[in-house]
């Protein structure tokens, strides 16, 4: 169990940052504090307690999520509220169940993104379906081309915003965009993110929620998104730059495991080119 939960961490870890930790906890702004108190804490945790326990906490303000394994066959996944106020929602008794309610909402947000990012898919025939151009109703938009950074970082945002339970409007996809690019508002507006989404739409990524201007994402398309990253980025990129070139000096005692498979693909690849007729 714990070999799979430090699975689980370390690729869904790096997705993860204070601003997706916003959406999923429901609020837009940073926890404020007051003159002299302390900063709250708006942090990603990893704690080893003791030699076989692992906690993955998730801190925002008031309110923590922890992911922990009990055992060797039991993982549990908490949601705790140091201070009810922080779900608006009201703090009396008669709100209990609204309170239980809305951390019940939280969890379950969280574990959805969790685990499309973490199993991720997608088919074989989507990757070709993509380019392509799809309609949304009656209009014609053009493909996805993950090649392109303005898409690449459409994805990124798609997946930091799916976690919020009221869903996200254009105004916040431009905003997150627009953080990730590091390009103005004149540069990348709501009209261009309301363009992108429409493009998401026709690949059965996001969809609109009923009676509003906002947007969820769909679980198969969430995994399908999260796929063509993890595979342009942890896969054909990095296995394509070492195959070109072979690396000089001293190889690590204890190389990580992961670098040892980038290795023996580098070499296939390098003796694959060499067949084909491809110059490395």
């Amino acid at each position: 169990m714990d070999q799979i939960f430090l699975g689980v961490i370390d690729r869904t870890c790096r997705w993860l940052d204070v601003k997706t930790l916003r959406t999923i906890f429901g609020t837009r702004k940073r926890p404020s504090r007051r003159k002299g108190k302390k900063d709250p804490r708006c942090e990603i945790v990893l704690e080893r307690p003791t030699y076989d326990l692992t906690v993955f906490k998730l801190h925002f303000g008031k309110l923590t999520v922890k992911i922990y394994t009990k055992g060797e066959h039991i993982l549990r996944i908490e949601v705790i509220v140091h201070n009810t106020k922080e779900l608006r929602c009201g703090r009396s008794l008669p709100k209990f169940s609204a309170i239980i309610a809305r951390l019940k909402e939280i969890l379950n947000q969280f574990l959805k993104v969790l685990r499309c990012i973490d199993i991720s898919a997608i088919a074989g025939h989507r990757l070709d379906e993509w380019p392509t151009y799809s309609r949304v109703g009656q209009t014609r938009v053009g493909g996805v081309d993950v090649n392109k950074p303005r898409m690449r970082a459409v994805i990124e945002a798609v997946m930091g915003l799916a976690a919020s339970p009221r869903g996200f409007s254009c105004a916040e996809l431009a905003v997150q965009v627009r953080r990730l690019t590091g390009t103005s508002e004149g540069e990348y507006d709501s009209r261009r993110a309301s363009y992108d989404l429409k493009k998401l739409r026709g690949k059965n990524v996001v969809r609109q929620i009923a009676k509003s201007r906002r947007y969820e994402t769909i679980p198969q398309g969430l995994q399908e998104i999260a796929a063509l990253l993890v595979l342009r980025e942890k896969v054909i990129k990095p296995v394509l730059t070492g195959a070109g070139q072979i690396r000089r000096g001293r190889k690590p005692k204890e190389p990580d495991p992961i670098d040892v498979h980038y290795q023996m693909l580098q070499v296939e690849m390098r003796n694959l080119f060499q067949v084909i007729g491809i110059a490395a």
